[in-house]
This record gives C-alpha cells, structure tokens and sequence, in this order.
C-alpha cells in the first residue's frame, strides 16, 4: 500500500483531534445556558452543592446526573484562576454549520462581524454578547490565531455563546470575497480611515454588511485591509482616544444598524 502524503496525515489527524476535543465551560450563567442548549453535546457536570441548588431547573430539564463536589475541592479541572462559582460543565463545542447558510438565515439585511487575529478570549466573548444584542448574523474568527471556544469566552460571552453563531474559517480574505459574492458589502474597522461607518452606508443600509475587526494594537493586516470594499472608522470627541476592540464592534454594530 502506498504511504500517505504528510500532508493527508496531518489533515485526518487534524480531524480525530477536533472530533475529540472537549471545552470546560464554568460559571452560573454560562453553565446553565449550556444545559439549556439541545444543541449542546453536555459530557460531565460538576457542581457544589450551592451551584446545583442554584441551577437545579437546569440540571433537571437536561437529563443530566451531575457530580456533587466540595468547594474547597473543587473537582474538575479548570485553572486555578477561574471564577467557576461551584459549576463547571464539559461539553463538545458547538457546530454551527456552513458560512453561507449560517449568515443569510433570517429576514432582513444581515450584519456579520469578522475578527482578524483577535485572540483573547475575553474580547471574543464580549463581541459575541454585543453581536447578539444587535443582532448580528454571525462572528466569524479564522481557525487558527482566533479565540477558540474556552470556559473564559463563554463565561464573559454571558450565555450568548449557546445562542450567537461563532464561526472559524480557514482564510479570513477568501471568507471576505465569499461575504462580497454573497451581496455583503465589506468594511473594515481603522482609525486611520477617511469616512465614518455611517458616511459609507449612507443610502445602502437595505445592503447586507460585514465588519471586519483587527486585533488590539497591529488592527488590520495589509490583506485584510486591501480585501475590504471600503475603510472605516469610529471617529472621537478628542484629537486622542481608541476604543477596546469589542467596545469598537458593539458601536459598530449599532452604527452599521439596519433601521437607522
């Protein structure tokens, strides 16, 4: 028989690794929200006895027989850092399907939210919880040099990770000129651009639109900026000033809003 290519091993390795993986997810809110998720594949859950009281109707209507442990003790195995509150719950991550079907799914103009090289978790968590407010059709990171789905995203994603689509493309430009083929018009965030969001949907708030975000500090890469139909900015009451990355998605969000 012959040997395999490298490059097959390492994609089906790719693959039984992924198939395999496991996130711990911890806290009140993003546990309970993940019990009530059927879409969520719920593996082992482990509570205080205050947690299970707590998320008592959650644990019953998920079926699942969870393992009391002591607080002081606490069994299961997340960083010592983190602020579980008695409940932390293994799960499978979410499949959220195809990019194409995922983003034109509802009524009305989409808003989609692209994240080039955004890493942290707790930025990633935070525009989830923006991006469901607004209504965004989807969050869309790249596979690798994007947050995955950790216990830290969705406890600061405050539930929304069980709700707002998260995607991971392969090629964030080729995911941009998919977007553009699809009617969106393209527009990325960067201090230094000449129009506001709003000066470059004037007229065109009926259009489908993706946002693009670059990462705190480096912003948006060379290709990225080249990819996007026009460059935008969110402009300040003072010569200086900069936003968090996911304080500058939630007023993109609402300035990219639909209805304005």
């Amino acid at each position: 028989m012959a040997k395999k290519p490298k490059w097959v091993v390492e994609k089906e390795q790719s693959k039984r690794a992924a198939a395999a993986a496991t996130v711990w997810l911890f806290g009140l809110h993003a546990v309970r929200d993940a019990l009530q998720n059927p879409a969520r594949e719920k593996l082992r859950l482990v509570v205080t006895r205050n947690a299970a009281d707590k998320l008592a109707e959650a644990i019953a209507a998920s079926g699942m027989t969870p393992e009391m442990s002591d607080p002081r003790k606490f069994a299961a195995p997340l960083d010592p850092q983190s602020v579980h509150q008695g409940a932390a719950l293994e799960v499978k991550p979410l499949n959220w399907g195809r990019l194409d079907d995922v983003v034109l799914q509802g009524e009305g103009a989409p808003r989609v939210v692209l994240l080039d090289r955004v890493s942290d978790p707790h930025n990633v968590g935070a525009i989830l919880r923006s991006a469901e407010v607004f209504g965004a059709a989807a969050v869309i990171g790249t596979t690798h040099h994007s947050a995955p789905e950790t216990g830290a995203l969705a406890k600061t994603a405050s539930g929304a990770l069980e709700r707002q689509p998260y995607l991971r493309e392969r090629n964030l430009a080729d995911t941009m000129e998919r977007l553009r083929d699809m009617g969106f018009l393209v527009l990325g965030l960067d201090g230094e651009a000449e129009m506001t969001v709003e000066q470059a949907l004037d007229g065109k708030r009926d259009r489908a639109v993706a946002l693009v975000m670059g990462a705190e500090g480096p912003g948006l890469r060379q290709k990225t900026k080249e990819t996007c139909d026009h460059l935008v900015k969110i402009p300040f009451a003072r010569e200086f000033g900069s936003l968090n990355v996911s304080n500058a998605a939630a007023v993109a969000l609402y300035a990219a809003r639909p209805d304005s």
